[in-house]
């Protein structure tokens, strides 16, 4: 498969590069810092220059023709403010879906957060709370699009660079806990494959159950 990743710099994303790249999928990496190209070639991906905060769906859509699924993995990131969460994890999310469905691709996987549903908690940093509001907006108009898109919205706990164990919990709802960045990458790699995800939200946490048969376990779920 042809498959176009939004963030295509980021921890999870270079990841999934390397894993989409080692099973033989062709996986293209949207970056905006032209001196990233390397490290995602590297990676096993094509780099592609777009600058998701400064472009019209037409460009982006011209980025994601010929995709056979789309990835959103971007995020503002650590010490950006508020804005920057509305801009990129809530508007560039939207936008690549309009781009996707532009260009005829039905297969949306958003990596979220867990927990977004129920909003950031009382007290929180009002910058952490303008994450969980943008990642709930963003959740929610890819939910309105069923019509159009075939999405899966992945929503991972607290996220480590510790080394994946390739053991997970995946469910609807599970307790929160921490999860490594090499193991939502890998989850990504198998929910592409798997069509009876279309349609779910799954949260995720690290856990006991080998990713593919978590995997599985969504497929035999009534």
């Amino acid at each position: 498969m042809r498959i176009v990743i939004a963030g295509g710099h980021g921890k999870i994303a270079l990841r999934l590069e390397r894993l989409l790249a080692d099973r033989g999928d062709s996986p293209v990496g949207l970056i905006r810092n032209p001196d990233h190209a390397g490290d995602v070639r590297a990676a096993g991906a094509e780099p592609v220059v777009v600058d998701l905060e400064d472009t019209t769906v037409t460009r982006l859509t011209e980025k994601v023709m010929g995709a056979d699924a789309v990835v959103f993995a971007a995020g503002a990131g650590p010490g950006s403010g508020a804005a920057r969460k509305t801009t990129v994890d809530r508007d560039a999310a939207a936008l690549l879906a309009d781009a996707a469905s532009l260009a005829g691709v039905r297969r949306y996987v958003m990596v979220s957060a867990i927990a977004v549903d129920e909003g950031p908690p009382p007290g929180s940093d009002p910058v952490f709370a303008a994450y969980v509001e943008a990642k709930r907006a963003a959740d929610d108009d890819l939910r309105g699009r069923s019509l159009e898109t075939d999405w899966t919205i992945l929503r991972p706990g607290r996220l480590t660079d510790d080394p994946g164990t390739g053991r997970v919990r995946l469910a609807p709802k599970v307790e929160r806990g921490e999860v490594t960045r090499q193991d939502v990458a890998a989850v990504v790699a198998a929910v592409l494959d798997e069509p009876a995800t279309i349609g779910q939200v799954l949260e995720l946490v690290g856990g006991p159950t080998p990713i593919d048969e978590a995997v599985a376990s969504v497929r035999n779920r009534p």
